[in-house]
């Protein structure tokens, strides 16, 4: 799994039919100690995350697990919305911001 904060949305009006109703978000994946890292990507979204949320996503065929039985054509998908990051003595919001 990997962290990310959602910093938008995408609509897409003509898409695979296992996707309709699917939502897709722009998310900017982040290090453990939540500075920027690497080029946004598009994700489905599993949990009803919002922009600004920090989020953890994965990749591969795990990310079509979440829509069981459909198996979706996506590549990332959002399966949780973090509360708080925790690292040695810190800790860092997981919120908006």
């Amino acid at each position: 799994m990997y962290l990310g904060r959602v910093v938008g949305r995408v609509w897409s009006t003509v898409k695979d039919e296992n996707l309709r109703g699917q939502r897709f978000l722009i998310v900017q994946p982040v290090t453990p100690g939540l500075e920027s890292a690497g080029r946004r990507l598009i994700c489905t979204d599993s949990t009803g995350a919002g922009t600004g949320e920090l989020v953890y996503w994965v990749r591969g065929r795990e990310a079509s697990f979440p829509f069981h039985p459909a198996e979706p054509p996506t590549d990332t998908t959002i399966v949780g919305i973090v509360d708080s990051v925790h690292l040695g003595k810190n800790l860092l919001a997981g919120g908006p911001g």
